[in-house]
């Protein structure tokens, strides 16, 4: 058991090696102040793009929070593209005031390719174009001054901006929470901190603006993998981008509640972070040696996985085959143990200082902030055997139904978002 001690150690430094720069990151969140702006904010014309597929109980709050932002309404213009829709998804999206279109396409399938067909009809509708092109999803909320933050760190110069992203369920469960927790501390803990120290920044599925440069030099939305911001993410980093950030910027979505639907989707994300990796893995290593950006990103997205299932594998085949050789099973058990002991101990500390720092912009009750700081460890626990099964199962594109509408929050009492007096439903 001696050579299971040693590639325990092994695995323990390689997680340090991998992982310390991440502990950085939370004393420059705390203490490094960010500059002053060193242009003056310019009004752009943007283009809002919804991809939408049976969101009629959502898409109108979503509508309704963009029509009733503090920036200027003549230049931000609303299109969606009403995406292999069943139900009244298009209906509801004229009605609250949006430019609709429809797609049907049950062999293309999936977000990337609606964002594509949603900007080929722009080109043709609008050839004039727009400055900038912000992505959300159906079930978002914004802050009344969501656009303005963000046109403020699009005007400093950056081709593509990130904001900070919340979540408007929180309190459902400890599903939900676990989502929103860990969004909260990629939000302030990680992209915040990388935009401090002037290092690219991740876009994490929705709420994030692109110039009019970027699109040009896609030529449409090419990226079609199970993780299309991933994708996009990284062969942006890899061209030597830098993802702004926006933490003044905040958007809420909605969390699944659902054990088996979260499991679909985090399956989806796990299966495109390996097809993102096949084909864009060797240019990220290589720029490893040239961009701590694409260092950061490759950290970000793989070794943690690896490392933790290879932990695992290794002490359960350690011990397997000393009990079959007669020896003390019960070491590989105590490593194990220590295994996930530690790695609770530490989804816990990162729970723990993103609830202390964030615990204004968590919208539900005192005790459930404090009652999924101890479940947030297990939710994260839950992405191992999600991973393991992404591995050998191919997984497709689902939809995820939405259904907390912001007049079904406010009647289950669940969330009280800091939204304009009357800003939702009101611009329909």
């Amino acid at each position: 058991m001696k050579i299971l001690t040693a590639v325990n150690l092994i695995i323990g430094i390689l997680f340090t090696v991998c992982y310390a720069y991440q502990f950085v990151y939370i004393p420059v969140s705390w203490f490094k102040k960010k500059k002053p702006a060193s242009k003056e904010p310019v009004l752009h014309d943007f283009a809002v793009l919804i991809s939408a597929r049976n969101e009629e109980e959502v898409i109108e709050d979503l509508i309704g929070s963009l029509k009733n932002q503090t920036y200027p309404r003549e230049h931000l213009h609303i299109f969606v593209i009403a995406d292999n829709c069943t139900d009244r998804t298009a209906d509801a999206a004229r009605r609250a005031g949006a430019c609709v279109y429809e797609r049907s396409n049950k062999e293309l399938v999936g977000k990337g390719y609606a964002l594509d067909a949603l900007l080929k009809h722009l080109k043709e509708d609008h050839p004039e174009g727009f400055d900038g092109y912000f992505v959300f999803d159906a079930d978002n909320i914004l802050n009344p001054d969501y656009v303005e933050r963000m046109n403020e760190t699009f005007s400093e110069g950056h081709d593509i901006v990130t904001g900070y992203r919340n979540s408007k369920n929180y309190g459902s469960n400890w599903i939900s929470a676990g989502y929103a927790l860990w969004f909260l501390r990629d939000s302030r803990y990680l992209n915040h901190a990388r935009s401090l120290l002037n290092t690219s920044c991740v876009v994490s599925g929705t709420g994030f603006l692109f110039s009019r440069a970027v699109l040009e030099e896609m030529g449409g939305w090419p990226y079609h993998t199970l993780t299309e911001d991933t994708e996009f993410t990284i062969d942006q980093v890899i061209a030597g981008r830098k993802i702004g950030c926006c933490r003044e910027a905040e958007l809420y979505d909605e969390q699944p509640v659902s054990f088996i639907q979260s499991w679909h989707q985090r399956m989806r994300w796990s299966r495109g972070y390996i097809q993102v990796l096949k084909m864009y893995g060797k240019q990220l290593f290589a720029g490893m040696f040239r961009s701590f950006s694409c260092f950061d990103m490759t950290m970000n997205f793989m070794p943690a996985f690896v490392l933790s299932v290879l932990s695992i594998i290794i002490n359960i085949s350690v011990g397997i085959c000393g009990a079959v050789a007669g020896e003390d099973v019960m070491i590989a058990v105590r490593f194990i143990g220590e295994f996930f002991f530690n790695m609770y101990r530490l989804f816990f500390f990162l729970g723990l200082i993103t609830t202390v720092t964030e615990w204004k912009h968590i919208h539900t009750a005192a005790h459930r902030k404090i009652l999924y700081l101890f479940t947030f460890p297990v939710f994260m626990f839950t992405y191992i055997p999600i991973s393991v099964a992404a591995l050998f199962v191919k997984t497709s594109w689902k939809p995820i139904r939405h259904t907390y509408s912001m007049k079904k929050l406010a009647s289950q009492g669940i969330t009280a978002l800091p939204m304009a007096e009357g800003s939702i439903r009101k611009a329909s």
